[in-house]
């Protein structure tokens, strides 16, 4: 059974950066595609972003492109989320998820992590 679990959240102010890590274990890492999501505060969950097997192609939502970056270690099994220029907006709980195949869809995630709590103060 897949493993999933995140860190590196936490509070920061308006304009700065976190770096999310999602480690994986329990299965072959570079046989699945990793997401990103996140769950802001009486909200519907939201996807953030998707990296291939290989990290050869990524995607990210409209509403964090060019603040945020996926990309993954597969030798440490491991996916990463940089965010820079973080938004009170941003504050959620931030989940990574994995899937077996390629898509840039939100549906068809077949293990998720708990989650790892980013708030950003104004």
């Amino acid at each position: 059974q897949v493993r999933l679990v995140e860190s590196g959240g936490g509070v920061v102010q308006a304009g700065g950066s976190l770096r999310l890590s999602c480690a994986f274990s329990g299965r072959t890492f570079i046989s699945y595609t990793m997401g990103w999501f996140r769950h802001p505060p009486g909200k519907e969950r939201e996807f953030v972003g998707v990296i291939s097997w290989n990290g050869g192609s990524t995607y990210l939502a409209q509403s964090v492109k060019g603040r945020f970056t996926i990309s993954r270690d597969n030798t440490e099994n491991t996916v990463f989320l940089q965010m820079n220029g973080l938004k009170p907006d941003d504050t959620a709980l931030y989940l990574c998820a994995a899937r077996t195949t390629w898509s840039v869809g939100t549906s068809g995630y077949n293990f998720w992590g708990q989650g790892t709590q980013v708030t950003v103060s104004s």
